[in-house]
């Protein structure tokens, strides 16, 4: 499937470190290709290294290397695991290689830990921070990947084994608890390492075996962050942080890889710090800054039998006996669950959850209709609903729309996203949101938008100084919270030394 090397492009080359081993990535655009080819390449490991390694090293680390499942499973023994594993893979390889270099052992102790401990042929991609999915159509076809940057990818691994595609997804499912196999041919899988596993068989996959990973987002998504890369601007984000301030509720909706919950976790960044949060999700993908308290809560799947199964029914009903300030739930699918939510919201808990849809207009439909079914006189209790977007073809996120919601439940679009200018444009001023705010603080209107104002300069004081991480953003955030004076001095202080 490699194109014609004279035929390529280099669109971006750089190298990973996959458990101590380099691993060198090219991304290439040919005119012999549709999408752009994502090639990788480990060097110094030649192909007859890689035969002893199968054929004799592996079979002899099984005898001599015990590996507690349960200690796989726990994310904090994960690294005592790996360093044990790689102390006595040296041991095994120095007596095979008595002459190997330090950097050689390193090599060859990383490719057993990558196809015992990891992945297989698929674990560089794990480690690649550019990558969104890695995707296994079959042994008939390359492995494909999503890149943040480039979209989708074909590779130059190929897994040519129907067999060992099946044998990976049910070494991703033993080390979780879960079972794939000709009875059981579906599996939804979460590695202890945060990313989602999809796999399926044939016969009901029709074209082969596959593998779908969702990768975890090990650099968060933050308020700075977004507003960097355009998808927001300073000001809509200032009134964001404003609501999230004033304890407003918040729901993010958005079509399939939008970026509703990397948003959710960009606005949990803006959460003060003398507060309790309980985030409930299927998958653990909200990531909040260290000093904050937080008890991040999982679903989980039932076993073989149908049994141990904890829902985000269950998650639900048990935060709120966890006094918590903030409640952020990763998706809401159904009625109960919808229900909760909002009891929540009318007891006086600030929600920040997600749902799928592509507008304001639609988002309101989905909660009012089956499945959710939620009376349109409980929808009062939210505060805004933030719409996001992105535009399949060429791979952009927006936040697409900001809603303010009225008493009885209806709504009122404050900003939108113009595709002509690619800004997020004003519709018409706040007014039920600015009501409930000054009902609450006694503010005025002027008040408030000199209060988004401040929030915006702060932001903008973020990015020039390139604040982008949750702790660095987390910090500047509880900061302002104590003394904004302080803050806001600082960052006009910058920007008019600028000038």
């Amino acid at each position: 499937m490699k194109p014609d090397a004279k035929a390529e492009g280099v669109l971006e080359s750089y190298t990973l470190d996959v458990e101590g081993m380099t691993v060198e990535v090219q991304v290439t655009q040919s005119t012999s290709q549709y999408v752009p080819l994502y090639s990788i390449k480990i060097p110094g490991l030649a192909e007859g290294t890689k035969i002893i390694l199968d054929t004799q090293i592996k079979g002899e680390l099984v005898g001599e290397v015990n590996i507690d499942i349960s200690e796989m499973l726990d994310a904090r023994k994960n690294k005592y695991v790996r360093d044990a594993f790689f102390s006595k893979t040296s041991k095994v390889l120095l007596r095979h290689f008595p002459n190997l270099t330090h950097d050689n052992l390193r090599v060859l102790t990383a490719y057993l830990m990558q196809y015992t401990l990891g992945l297989g042929d698929l674990e560089p991609f794990v480690h690649d921070e550019s990558l969104e999915e890695i995707v296994v159509n079959g042994s008939h076809q390359p492995v494909w990947v999503f890149h943040k940057k480039y979209g989708w990818c074909i590779t130059n691994v190929v897994i040519k084994d129907e067999k060992l595609i099946q044998d990976c997804a049910a070494g991703i499912g033993r080390r979780v608890g879960r079972q794939i196999n000709l009875l059981n041919p579906l599996m939804d899988a979460r590695l202890s390492t945060g990313e989602r596993v999809n796999a399926t068989l044939f016969p009901i996959s029709t074209s082969g075996n596959t593998i779908t990973i969702r990768k975890f987002a090990r650099n968060p998504w933050t308020p700075s962050l977004f507003v960097k890369r355009a998808t927001i601007s300073p000001e809509v984000m200032a009134l964001l942080w404003l609501s999230i301030q004033n304890e407003m509720s918040i729901l993010v909706s958005g079509g399939t890889g939008s970026g509703k919950t990397s948003f959710l976790n960009a606005l949990s960044n803006l959460f003060p710090p003398n507060q309790r949060v309980i985030s409930i999700e299927d998958t653990r993908e909200i990531y909040l800054p260290s000093f904050l308290q937080w008890v991040p809560l999982s679903t989980r799947l039932p076993n073989p039998e149908g049994k141990g199964e904890v829902s985000m029914l269950d998650l639900m009903v048990n935060a709120l006996r966890m006094r918590p300030d903030r409640i952020i739930v990763g998706e809401v699918r159904r009625q109960r669950e919808a229900e909760i939510l909002f009891e929540a919201m009318h007891t006086g808990h600030s929600v920040y959850a997600t749902l799928h849809a592509d507008n304001a207009e639609q988002t309101i439909s989905r909660l009012t209709n089956p499945p959710i079914s939620i009376p349109q006189t409980m929808l009062g209790a939210l505060d805004l609903i933030v719409v996001q977007y992105r535009n399949r073809r060429t791979g952009i996120r927006r936040t697409f729309e900001v809603a303010e919601m009225t008493d009885a439940g209806g709504y009122n679009v404050i900003y939108r996203w113009n595709p002509r200018t690619d800004r997020i444009e004003k519709v018409q001023e706040i007014s039920a949101l600015a009501d409930r705010i000054g009902l609450y603080t006694g503010m005025t209107l002027k008040e408030v938008r000199q209060d988004i104002a401040d929030k915006s300069q702060v932001i903008s004081y973020m990015i020039r100084n390139d604040m982008l991480d949750i702790e660095s953003v987390g910090k500047i955030v509880a900061e302002y919270y104590r003394n904004p004076e302080q803050v806001l001095a600082l960052a006009s202080r910058v920007e008019g030394g600028r000038r």
